[in-house]
């Protein structure tokens, strides 16, 4: 068994020991066993310790049966003496998260009755899964208290309580565990059985911020960013804001108000640019000379709305049939044809089996209703301008 330094101490971060065993692990890593370590194995939702044993690197944790196996990209001499070292700044920011988990955790169950059924310490970020609704007012008022008890500065405890004051004790996660239970205490705020390090007071958290709430599986899961992690979170934030209040020629803190008025403006813009796209789509509808009874188009950048609008328009001035092409792609050297979107209409003639016949002639995807069809197709103006002419010319006979 190995003896576990990071429940004596979680803010040990060096120390000896001998190498019980060394042998290969796969994957080109090496499987090291020690007497005793400071390195925390992945569990409870958080992933291993990583640092050094000696000059080889630790790059996993796991325990098995009571013994703690590093994973090290090179093999130790078993029987020697080894100094291990934690990678300290990645510890101590997973302290920081765990400890501020049991806070929320505690105060959500304390407030709402609900219970804590998933936790996950990622590389990036801190989530946890509430058996309940939470609104984000609600959530709002459990990060403030949460950090009235970072600034307290309360003592983290740790206590292994005997079975039978275990029974009548009330903590969080209870249920059967072989052998001495832990339980980490956070006076007035949370006591719940656990395995990880934490920090020693709830100073040490520094901040905790709830980033994210969304529904999960018949509760909430809320993302955490707490310490080390938030600070870095705010200085990214902070030069966004920087960033974008400069080209919005705005103050940090009034970013909101300006992208409110970009965006009325934007709607404003957007508005009048579609009448005046109406009113050229007429004109080049009236453009068209009466006398033709199929209809070919291939207008410049139009969008699909736009397309439509000079089908109906064309349509409304007698036309048995319209067909609007715009092109949506460049033809390659020695590659596939010009991609165009279609649209095509007609207000007596059935275009679904004018689109039977048309897309496999033009390798083309679209369907539609017996007035109109649209979709996408391959060719050339020539080529689809004389297909579609042609076939208009045998339905209207």
């Amino acid at each position: 068994m190995t003896e576990k330094l990071f429940y004596k101490d979680s803010h040990l971060s060096e120390f000896e020991a001998e190498v019980v065993s060394c042998c290969p692990g796969g994957n080109g890593l090496f499987e090291v066993e020690l007497d005793r370590t400071a390195f925390f194995p992945e569990g409870g939702g958080q992933y291993a310790d990583t640092g050094m044993l000696g000059e080889a690197k630790v790059l996993d944790v796991q325990e098995e049966s009571g013994r703690i196996l590093h994973f090290t990209d090179a093999p130790l001499e078993t029987g020697s003496r080894v100094k291990g070292s934690l990678d300290w700044e990645e510890r101590f920011m997973k302290m920081q998260q765990h400890t501020g988990e049991h806070i929320v955790s505690g105060l959500v169950h304390s407030r709402f009755g609900y219970r804590n059924v998933g936790f996950h310490l990622g590389s990036e970020d801190c989530t946890m899964d509430f058996s309940g609704e939470i609104t984000p007012e609600e959530l709002a008022d459990i990060e403030l208290e949460a950090n009235r008890a970072v600034w307290k500065n309360l003592k983290v405890e740790t206590v292994y309580p005997p079975r039978g004051e275990l029974e009548r004790m009330e903590y969080r996660s209870k249920i059967e565990i072989e052998g001495p239970v832990r339980i980490i205490v956070i006076p007035g705020y949370d006591r719940c059985a656990c395995c990880a390090p934490h920090v020693g007071r709830t100073g040490e958290i520094g901040v905790i911020k709830l980033t994210n709430i969304q529904r999960y599986k018949g509760g909430v899961r809320v993302t955490m960013l707490c310490g080390v992690r938030a600070l870095a979170d705010y200085a990214v934030k902070q030069q966004q804001a920087k960033t974008v209040g400069a080209m919005l020629c705005a103050k940090e803190n009034e970013t909101a108000e300006a992208v409110g008025h970009l965006k009325e403006e934007y709607e404003d813009l957007r508005y009048a640019l579609g009448e005046k796209e109406k009113m050229l789509v007429s004109c080049m509808a009236d453009m068209v000379p009466d006398g033709e009874e199929a209809v070919c188009l291939f207008p410049d950048e139009m969008e699909g709305d736009s397309m439509r609008m000079l089908m109906n328009r064309v349509l409304e001035r007698g036309h048995i049939l319209c067909a609007v092409f715009c092109r949506c792609s460049e033809p390659k050297e020695n590659g596939p044809k010009t991609a165009y979107r279609y649209v095509i209409g007609s207000r007596t003639l059935d275009m679904r089996s004018v689109v039977r016949e048309f897309n496999p002639a033009f390798d083309g995807r679209g369907g539609g209703k017996p007035a109109m069809v649209q979709g996408t197709a391959h060719g050339s103006e020539a080529e689809l301008r004389t297909w579609i002419l042609k076939k208009a010319e045998e339905m209207s006979l």
